[in-house]
């Protein structure tokens, strides 16, 4: 197995308010027994309570899951992660300055039976397999809800509906819904990311999944974030990327976590139908709000979508509420999966094939790096620099674009490389963080 952890602050940001854990199995028992666990966590909150946050969940998280082996590895990792939302919501609740602070918490852990995931916000999780990206995490955001209520694609829907607003988080509450996915069978090759959505909303999916195809995790993961600067680095930026070795190898078979009763994705108690049944009635009206906002600026299509997006928001709080009358108020145990199936995972799928199109436009990215470096009197290595790029442009030529990319992306990192130096020796307190291996 081969892996890279590595987050940014960005271009935009004082600090970071990400975090990420690894923590990769040491011997043939531990991975039996819990196998590979990697966090990603991305914080919100005035001041610090973000960064405190995003922290708290990477800490909690890969501790507590450990600590309860007496767990199928599925229920111990949403245990951690329930874990995690009440020491964070504990914490804001006792702090006037950390009040409401929230964190997004996304999971993978590589096990004998498979990968599994857990996730809450939206952070995202995806695998590369056979030149397609998968997305396995669904994004609790307004904007995935308001598209599904509208039947539409997330670009689809107009510019009014606010980008930035999740539905779901750790800490805000006492209770919280955690999703959980697979177990997906691992095969050799596999590769895996997880990332905060400073990285997934400047970079789009079948670039990630041809970048995670074509390049090592340590490159990929730089590639990724270098690419999220350029475009704006607008917030912090974290990324794993995980590429799976003969030792994961799983069969193609779900197995069977035992006789505990494991919970569903879509099995909820009284508290998290509760919690969600108020964030449904929280993008309800912010729904209604985009749709008056469309209709005052005139844009009556807009309008329209919107307006479809909150009726199917508004249909699922009715539907919850009819759906509950006449229960009682204790929570039922929670179901059985049959042979240990969680979740509906993968939600989004793309083909990822190197072509001439994403080689083409990575040469431009290259060639105003190196425009910019010039004007600027950057203090570069070009005889190395010189070597990548030509490669790339060659082979470009050739209509090898797999490798184009692969070399125009290692020419971009490059530049970003010896740029990053010198300006961590003029600002020497931009943060940067990272980690990795090989086993």
């Amino acid at each position: 197995m081969e892996y890279h952890a590595l987050s940014d602050v960005g271009l935009r940001r004082a600090s970071n308010q990400d975090a990420y854990a690894v923590h990769v199995a040491t011997t043939d028992h531990a991975w039996a027994q819990r196998g590979h666990l990697f966090v990603v966590a991305d914080g919100m909150g005035a001041h610090a309570a973000g960064e405190l946050a995003s922290k708290m969940a990477a800490d909690t998280v890969p501790l507590t899951y450990e600590k309860l082996r007496s767990e199928p590895p599925p229920m111990a990792l949403r245990h951690a992660i329930e874990k995690a939302n009440d020491v964070i919501n504990t914490r804001g609740e006792a702090h006037a300055e950390f009040h409401g602070m929230g964190t997004t918490v996304s999971t993978l852990v590589l096990l004998p039976q498979g990968a599994i995931v857990g996730h809450v916000g939206d952070s995202r999780v995806y695998r590369v397999r056979h030149h397609r990206l998968d997305q396995l995490t669904f994004d609790h955001s307004l904007v995935w809800e308001m598209s599904i209520g509208a039947g539409l694609r997330e670009e689809d829907l107009p510019a009014y509906v606010p980008k930035n607003v999740i539905t779901r988080s750790l800490g805000p509450s006492a209770q919280v819904q955690v999703d959980l996915e697979g177990p997906f069978p691992l095969a050799a090759g596999d590769v895996f990311m997880l990332c905060s959505d400073g990285l997934s909303g400047q970079v789009k999916d079948e670039e990630i999944g041809v970048i995670l195809d074509v390049l090592s995790a340590r490159e990929a993961a730089a590639a990724l974030v270098d690419l999220a600067n350029l475009r704006g680095g607008p917030d912090n930026i974290t990324t794993i990327v995980v590429r799976a070795g003969e030792a994961e190898t799983t069969a193609s078979v779900v197995p069977d976590w035992g006789s505990e009763a494991m919970p569903t994705s879509g099995r909820r108690s009284t508290a998290s139908w509760s919690w969600s049944r108020g964030l449904s009635a929280g993008g309800a009206i912010a729904g209604a709000a985009a749709t008056l906002a469309c209709l005052v600026a005139g844009q009556l299509v807009a309008a329209a979508v919107c307006g479809l997006a909150t009726v199917g928001l508004g249909l699922r709080l009715v539907l919850g509420v009819a759906t509950r009358e006449g229960q009682s108020d204790t929570a039922e145990p929670d179901e059985e999966i049959p042979h240990g199936a969680l979740g509906r995972g993968p939600y989004r799928s793309y083909k990822c094939e190197a072509s001439a199109e994403m080689a083409v436009s990575l040469s431009r990215v290259v060639q105003q790096l190196r425009d910019a470096a010039v004007e600027e009197t950057w203090r570069i290595d070009w005889d190395a620099f010189s070597r990548l790029n030509d490669a790339a442009t060659a082979a470009l030529g050739k209509k090898k674009y797999r490798q184009a990319i692969r070399d125009f992306c290692r020419a971009m990192s490059f530049m970003m490389n010896e740029l990053r130096h010198q300006n961590e020796s003029a600002s020497p307190q931009r943060s940067t963080s990272s980690d990795d291996a090989t086993s």
